[in-house]
């Protein structure tokens, strides 16, 4: 449970309640009745004084009454896009109905609220609701609003209790944490990615085996062979000991959402954040180190590191970030990596390519490529991919899939000048990316190409 900042009560007036106003149109016609004579004028005063009586009465013993203590239980970690259970207990001193309505951050999806509770004195009574974040970053619980009812429901008081409680929401760190009951062939073949393993060719020794047809010359350990009196074979694995770093655009092109069968409907920085952890997990898995840098906003900058402990470190370096409604200066962030990052590595840039971003791309690329392997993985809007498919019935459907054609003509002439530079393009969609990256990463690692 997130530690309660200092409590900061708020007491509000009493106001009336439906009843009080009932009382009220009832007195009234009692003085429309007096005045036609129906009534005597002394009864229409005696009523009046009655009802002020009670009203005074029912006033005092609300104000009295203790507003009720709250404490809310909500999960250590909050990852974006997964509803969540959010536990609100109330104790009292004395019996009271009160309405409950949590202040959760705004903007968040929320199912269970507002509940009405029955007190007892001196026990304890738990309300759940449902809550699902819709952003990362820090957040603010400020309180609960409690609103008490008189004893005879003439006056309400609404008022602020329980502490303030901030939270931190993650990434969607699920898929992460299903990937390590599994292997990390088993957790690539999870995420999609077509896993090709060659026996024989990498640069770290793995074992000795029985020779296989196949097998070069220069595998076998005549040594070994001697004393076994049968081939043997030195079995090579990929080396585990290189360098991934995920260079993220946070720009005005992240900010973009498709409206997707998951219905999350997040931003694609979210699903390019998801997709970088998937691939930041599985190469700590095959024993290589992982940075971040963020291009553009901030710069958050995370250090390659390796072991378990790194991507926590890549979690809590990443949480708060998030995409500006400003163009990503792609050359600048080059210039920052190429300085911060002085091993070769391999560089994945994940953005979303127009044409009018060539020149600073391909200079940034051009920059990167002096020392490191770099791979661009450019987003599509589902969007442009269901205009193309739709059913073309009159002029402006022409005109529009003409432009959505002719802007994905221009995409693909980016990217292609992309590739003849010698850079690595994905084409990929947010659903698409994760398994794209881990594919290209493994493929980059069974090639060699580092």
């Amino acid at each position: 449970m997130s530690p309660p900042l200092p409590a900061t009560p708020s007491r509000r007036l009493p106001r009336p309640a439906p009843a009080l106003l009932g009382g009220l149109v009832a007195w009234a016609l009692c003085g429309l009745a007096a005045s036609a004579g129906a009534l005597p004028a002394s009864a229409w005063w005696g009523a009046g004084g009655v009802f002020l009586a009670v009203l005074l009465l029912d006033l005092a013993r609300l104000w009295r009454r203790p507003l009720p203590a709250v404490r809310r239980t909500i999960p250590d970690t909050w990852p974006i896009g997964v509803e969540r259970a959010v536990v609100l207990s109330l104790e009292a001193a004395a019996a009271q109905t009160v309405d409950v309505f949590d202040l959760h951050p705004v903007g968040w999806r929320m199912a269970g609220l507002p509940r009405r509770l029955a007190l007892r004195p001196g026990e304890s009574s738990a309300l759940e609701y449902r809550l699902t974040a819709n952003a990362r970053g820090d957040f603010l619980f400020e309180g609960a609003h409690v609103r008490q009812h008189s004893p005879w429901r003439l006056w309400t008081r609404l008022q602020v209790a329980g502490a303030p409680q901030a939270v931190r929401v993650f990434p969607n760190f699920a898929p992460l944490a299903k990937f390590a009951m599994f292997s990390a062939e088993q957790a690539s073949r999870l995420v999609g990615a077509h896993l090709k393993r060659r026996r024989g060719e990498g640069t770290d020794f793995h074992q000795m085996r029985e020779y296989r047809i196949g097998d070069s010359l220069r595998q076998i350990d005549w040594k070994a062979t001697a004393r076994a009196r049968k081939l043997i074979s030195r079995e090579y694995q990929d080396e585990r000991n290189q360098q991934l770093v995920l260079l993220l655009d946070t720009g005005r092109r992240l900010l973009a959402r498709d409206a997707l069968d998951d219905g999350r409907g997040l931003a694609h920085f979210d699903h390019v954040l998801d997709a970088a952890l998937v691939v930041a997990y599985l190469a700590l898995r095959q024993g290589d180190a992982v940075g971040l840098l963020a291009a553009g906003g901030d710069g958050a900058w995370v250090p390659p590191r390796r072991g378990a402990g790194a991507i926590e470190g890549l979690l809590r370096g990443s949480y708060a970030l998030q995409p500006s409604p400003v163009a990503t200066d792609f050359l600048a962030a080059a210039t920052e990596l190429s300085v911060r990052q002085r091993r070769r590595s391999l560089v994945m840039l994940v953005t979303n390519l127009r044409d009018e971003d060539m020149d600073d791309v391909l200079a940034a690329v051009s920059l990167l490529k002096k020392r490191h392997l770099v791979c661009v993985a450019s987003l599509r809007e589902i969007a442009l991919d269901r205009a193309l498919a739709a059913p073309v019935e009159d002029l402006p459907g022409a005109v529009h899939a003409g432009a959505t054609a002719r802007y994905l003509q221009q995409r693909d002439a980016a990217h292609e000048a992309l590739r003849n530079h010698g850079v690595m393009v994905l084409d990929v969609t947010c659903e698409q990316l994760p398994a794209a990256l881990v594919e290209r990463y493994l493929a980059v690692k069974r090639d060699g190409l580092l």
